[in-house]
């Protein structure tokens, strides 16, 4: 004889107020109007698939009909409780209006309304995908919404309650159901595999959290399926599997080689991920969801938490970039999320995030570099770091200021931040030889140069030939240059702003003080 399975989304459905999780705020209305008798004849729940809008409908009727009387805690252990958990009260009426979406089938329920109940108090009415009714079912409707029978009570559910008819929710108490934070998720599934006596492993269940969306009745299904594919155990390494999720690890390589610039790593991470046959759209969201906690860790890195897988790698990378690249990033992944599925196909799409990272980071887009790294203190650099090759210098004028000409030159874009952050190693009269930081290595395009290479010739008037050199650093660029500029107009700003006698004058009689970051130049 074959065993009978209850799935876990059944088996753990909850049976009254207090095992709902996560809808605080409308159990305690509810409870609220139960136990003061002040009960509303049409309810509207609203929210996402999952998170409880049938169950509470199913408390509600149990509410109302339970044999110990109108109570926000029915015994559970009547003969109505019993029923309507089972599915079979006579005076739960339940109706899917996705598939009766006809006036007909309206008429029908609300003919039946006006008869008394027959084994309970209250007929309940449950109307799930009410949106879906046709607009001659909602006038129907409203009659009986207005001038309800006692004995009626109607709890409507949506997932779109922008499609209800203005003139039925102004009839209904409305209620909007949140979805569910993953770490409450990863709780409540933990608390029923202890019930259950299932090991887990808690990566696992983060994962399962996070793939459900806010549903928990997505999250019991996950569940279900992972101890399927687990053989009775929920592990990481299967439980990845079987959604096709990117591992941590596989991420920060990616942030990493983005944090360095390094395209040929970002590129070579993608292919592997397409032989893996791995989920694109959960990397670029695993990819987000790194680049949050980096935010987070640059705010307010206590607030990390200790559980956070490779905390030590996020808190790195948080120390490494600024926050405005963060930011971008950020945008970019999500972004990309949402235009996949119009991609050539999901590997087009995610390399093209890739690139997109590598070529609108805020230091490309704005003349700037990186949060500089410790280093040797430079001086003032106002000719070429290596002297020209010949005295003649191409047609055109050029002194030797290739700061200068980087920001008169007319072009945009990538050509440009090129040229900005190049350093000029060389120069005679058949054309330039630049350089630039390994970091930066992917302005080096063949595209770009040609681009700069156009620019430099309208610029000078003379044919002109441009080379470019990977180097482990630049010593000098108008990039670089314009940092140290606006760093010593920063520390001249500061310096003024801490010696002005009103500004003196108001920390030592207040007891004031000064936040020099908070400080910026007028010009």
């Amino acid at each position: 004889m074959p065993v009978s399975y209850l799935a876990l989304a059944r088996k753990w459905r909850p049976r009254c107020f207090e095992e709902l999780v996560g809808q605080e705020h409308v159990v305690q209305a509810l409870a609220n109007a139960l136990t003061r008798g002040q009960l509303h004849h049409a309810y509207l729940l609203t929210g996402t698939r999952g998170v409880g809008k049938t169950t509470i409908a199913r408390i509600l009727a149990k509410s109302l009909n339970c044999e110990q009387g109108v109570t926000a805690r029915p015994c559970g252990t009547c003969q109505a409780c019993l029923e309507i958990d089972g599915g079979r009260f006579v005076d739960l009426l339940e109706l899917d209006a996705a598939s009766n979406t006809g006036i007909d089938n309206m008429r029908e329920i609300l003919d039946n309304a006006r008869y008394a109940p027959t084994a309970g108090r209250y007929k309940v009415y449950l109307i799930d995908e009410v949106h879906m009714l046709s607009k001659a079912a909602f006038n129907s409707m409203l009659k009986t919404l207005e001038e309800p029978p006692e004995h009626v009570k109607f709890v409507l559910a949506t997932t779109d309650p922008q499609r209800i008819p203005v003139t039925v929710l102004s009839r209904c108490l409305q209620f909007s159901l949140k979805q569910l934070p993953a770490p409450l998720i990863r709780e409540r599934l933990a608390f029923v595999l202890e019930a259950e006596g299932i090991a887990a492993q808690p990566g696992a269940l983060a994962l399962l959290a996070r793939a459900a969306q806010g549903s928990m009745r997505d999250a019991l299904s996950l569940l279900d399926q992972a101890i399927a594919y687990g053989g009775g155990k929920v592990e990481d390494t299967v439980t990845r599997a079987m959604l096709g999720a990117v591992d941590n690890e596989f991420v920060l390589r990616l942030l990493e080689a983005w944090a360095a610039g390094d395209a040929q790593t970002l590129l070579a991470e993608a292919n592997a991920l397409a032989e893996r046959n791995l989920s694109f759209d959960s990397a670029l969201q695993e990819m987000a969801s790194r680049l949050q906690e980096i935010a987070l860790a640059q705010v307010l890195p206590e607030a990390l938490g200790e559980l956070v897988p490779q905390r030590e790698q996020i808190l790195s990378l948080a120390g490494r970039l600024d926050a405005e690249e963060v930011q971008l990033a950020y945008q970019i992944l999500t972004h990309a999320r949402q235009e996949l599925p119009l991609a050539p196909d999901e590997f087009a799409g995610f390399t093209m995030a890739l690139l997109r990272l590598l070529a609108f980071r805020p230091e490309t887009a704005a003349g700037t570099e990186p949060r500089p790294k410790p280093v040797a203190r430079e001086p003032a650099v106002s000719a070429p770091s290596v002297s020209p090759k010949a005295s003649a210098p191409p047609s055109g004028g050029f002194d030797g200021d290739w700061t200068r000409l980087a920001r008169s030159l007319p072009v945009t874009g990538m050509a440009q931040q090129l040229a900005l952050n190049s350093e000029l190693k060389a120069w005679d009269e058949r054309g330039f030889s630049l350089r630039i930081a390994a970091e930066q290595r992917h302005l080096a395009d063949k595209a770009y140069q040609d681009k700069l290479g156009a620019a430099l010739q309208q610029a000078l008037g003379a044919r002109i030939a441009l080379s470019v050199e990977i180097a482990e650093e630049v010593a000098d660029s108008a990039a670089l240059r314009e940092r140290r500029e606006r760093a010593e107009q920063f520390a001249r700003a500061k310096q003024d702003f801490e010696t002005d006698p009103f500004v003196r004058e108001v920390v030592e009689r207040l007891g004031g003080q000064v936040r020099g970051e908070s400080i910026r130049p007028l010009s």
